[in-house]
């Protein structure tokens, strides 16, 4: 047995010992003595036997105690390999084995001790996770999917088992998430009318690569900011029409005055004339805010997108990004050529070049992806939470309808708007126009797939 070769090894040494004294004894005997070679032989056997005796009575307690405090050790070490910190040797005798034993038994309690806090600590993490309602997917370098939590298992799985697919697969049942996962950090992305907000991390779990992925619901909170919104943009409308019906009301207070003094006539014609300028400010001003609430429902035609960018073009200069799709699709041409103008003027406002932005479309799956990059001051996390809502502007004078209204346009087609930061700065922002009127959802899944273009 491998336990027992320690206290073999010291009982054969012992016993070489003891033949080698019994045999000089032997010859000494016969050299110094003269006794007869007969008489040396038997008296270095019994010097032997007697050695041997007096070992056996001596060194068996010892070696049986070196054995079984080794064996224990042994049994000990190998429950450490097994994960098991609970078996704890008996420490007997005063000597370097049994220190070892008892540095064992010290070195047990830590391991056991640190296991228990690493358990508890693992079941709170795990409870928490499962608990929180941000949804968590974990995945291998090789994209298969290791961990998710309850939040996702109901996003993606409707409460199934999801471990052990790839993430590709997944994302390939949900076009508004696989464009999404291309996006570098993250990006913000509709399906069904629902907005959420994606961010990946990388990190290693012993010395492998694993991405984290947190998906998180915001169509809550954006409709509460919505509706603070909605009562900042009641208290603006208000403050403009005040701002506007007092000097129109002290005008035609100075237009009746007037009206009674003769020669004045000159003088009544500038108040008229400032009367006519304010009211059409302020008229302006209402249609522009009340478009966004009249957005008729679009009516689809056969357009060309090279004739609708060409078009466009000498409004708010661009770059057109080759190769354009020849074929003909269809959408409400007026409104996305709205929405392609008030993207590229929102480009030019955040400080971007004309060279520097990029319009490209692509077919994919029997829609449209129009993509327009940017190259300005970009947007932080906050910005980009509410840039789609209605009278949000970060902008100095902004209105906060160029973006809203691009939205409201894709989302009446029945697609669905992804906002995008750039590597190197800026923005890109992602259109996706079905040419038929349903909605892009979970159960959707494209038909063919072409790379985007950055």
């Amino acid at each position: 047995m491998p336990e027992r070769r320690l206290t073999r090894t010291i009982a054969l040494h012992l016993i070489a010992t003891i033949a080698v004294i019994a045999i000089v004894a032997g010859i000494g005997a016969n050299v110094f003595f003269h006794v007869s070679p007969r008489a040396a032989f038997f008296s270095g056997a019994a010097l032997f036997l007697l050695g041997m005796a007096v070992m056996a009575i001596t060194m068996r307690a010892p070696l049986r105690r070196i054995r079984r405090n080794l064996s224990a050790l042994v049994d000990g070490v190998r429950g450490f390999a097994d994960d098991d910190f609970s078996l704890r040797l008996h420490v007997t005798g005063h000597d370097e084995i049994t220190d070892l034993v008892a540095i064992y038994n010290e070195i047990g309690n830590i391991l056991r001790d640190q296991r228990n806090e690493s358990v508890q600590r693992e079941l709170l993490f795990e409870t928490v996770l499962q608990a929180s309602p941000l949804s968590m997917i974990l995945t291998s370098g090789r994209g298969r999917i290791v961990f998710v939590n309850r939040a996702a298992r109901d996003l993606f799985g409707a409460g199934d088992r999801i471990e052990g697919r790839r993430l590709d697969e997944l994302a390939d049942e949900v076009p508004a998430l696989r464009d999404a996962l291309r996006a570098p950090g993250g990006a913000l992305f509709t399906v069904d009318g629902e907005t959420f907000q994606l961010s990946q991390r990388t990190f290693y779990l012993n010395t492998r690569e694993h991405v984290l992925y947190l998906i998180a619901r915001l169509t809550q909170d954006l409709r509460r900011q919505e509706l603070d919104i909605w009562k900042r943009a009641i208290r603006v409308v208000n403050h403009e029409l005040n701002n506007s019906l007092a000097p129109i009301h002290s005008l035609f207070h100075s237009a009746n005055v007037v009206r009674d003094r003769p020669g004045d006539s000159g003088r009544l014609a500038e108040i008229n004339a400032a009367i006519e300028e304010r009211l059409a400010s302020l008229q302006q001003f209402i249609d522009g805010y009340a478009h966004l609430a009249r957005l008729p429902k679009p009516r689809r035609e056969r357009v060309v997108w090279r004739d609708l960018l060409n078009a466009v073009l000498p409004l708010a200069p661009f770059v057109i990004a080759e190769p354009l799709p020849p074929d003909e699709c269809s959408f409400d041409r007026t409104q996305i050529e709205q929405v392609l103008l008030n993207l590229v003027k929102n480009a030019a406002e955040a400080g971007s070049d004309e060279g520097e932005i990029v319009v490209s479309v692509v077919r994919r799956g029997g829609a449209s992806v129009l993509t327009v990059q940017d190259r300005g001051r970009g947007m932080d996390d906050e910005t980009m939470n509410h840039a789609l809502l209605p009278f949000y502007s970060t902008k100095p004078g902004g209105t906060g309808l160029g973006l809203a209204l691009a939205g409201e346009i894709i989302d009446a087609h029945g697609g669905n708007v992804r906002i995008s930061r750039r590597d190197g700065g800026g923005i890109s922002i992602t259109c996706l126009i079905p040419d038929g009127g349903s909605k892009n959802n979970f159960n959707h899944r494209d038909t063919e797939d072409t790379e985007d273009r950055s």
